[in-house]
């Protein structure tokens, strides 16, 4: 008898990838991925194993690519950050340097090049996090509500009313929204990426508002009012931080 779980590896490009297998009363295989980059296929266990693993094989460029779009997303968590000079931060595409300065008075300020942190005390670690996680917090607030205000203006003649923006670190979605209650909400880690990226994922947000599920209908809304969608989506999905 088999196994309700197993672990099974097939071969991409020459590169191994492993899988998570677990039987289940389904009439079709299903796979998914998990934001931590896990792979789960679930099948009958009247499917034999090659055909299993055939059909994962089918799924290569569907799983390479969540795969990247994960791993960037969680590139944060992966890399936690010590708040001392010389660190990446990354807005709106630009990487900018952190600099370390003790001062009387606590403050965080950008030139475009660095990231200028001013501490009381250099090794204080909590308060150096508080404070730049604010400055990011706030750089959130004012380029979202900037891209949102600035979109709004082809949605108002549909009788769309305004947003109420929401910022939230989501692991799986760069952003989401609830029509019935006008409401958007961003992803924080959209800051990192192109302004043209955050505008898209806006656009995508307020068509919804138009079109509440994926159909012909809101992809004619998106190239409608934004012709080149598809390569800002592009870019976001590619772009390597």
């Amino acid at each position: 008898m088999k196994n309700k779980k197993q672990l099974r590896t097939v071969v991409f490009s020459d590169k191994k990838i492993e899988y998570e297998l677990q039987y289940k009363r389904v009439k079709n295989i299903n796979l998914r991925i998990k934001p931590d980059c896990t792979i789960l296929v679930s099948a009958s266990p009247f499917v034999s194993l090659s055909s299993i693993d055939k059909f994962v094989l089918s799924k290569e460029k569907f799983i390479t690519k969540a795969i990247s779009k994960f791993s960037k997303k969680q590139v944060w968590l992966r890399n936690p950050k010590e708040y001392v000079s010389g660190e990446s931060f990354y807005i709106l595409g630009h990487e900018l340097r952190l600099k370390v300065e003790k001062e009387k008075q606590n403050k965080v300020f950008s030139d475009g090049v660095f990231i200028t942190l001013q501490v009381k005390d250099k090794n204080n670690f909590a308060l150096k996090e508080r404070l730049v996680k604010k400055y990011f917090s706030d750089q959130c607030v004012e380029v979202f509500t900037k891209v949102i205000t600035e979109t709004y203006p082809i949605f108002k003649k549909y009788n769309v009313a305004f947003p109420q923006l929401k910022i939230r670190n989501m692991k799986t979605r760069w952003g989401s929204c609830m029509p019935t209650k006008s409401i958007i909400t961003l992803n924080s880690m959209l800051l990192a990426f192109p302004i043209s990226c955050i505008e898209y994922v806006a656009m995508h947000e307020f068509c919804h508002f138009l079109h509440a599920n994926h159909s012909k209908q809101f992809y004619n809304c998106m190239s409608i009012f934004m012709p080149d969608w598809k390569e800002r989506k592009a870019l976001l999905e590619t772009i390597n931080l």
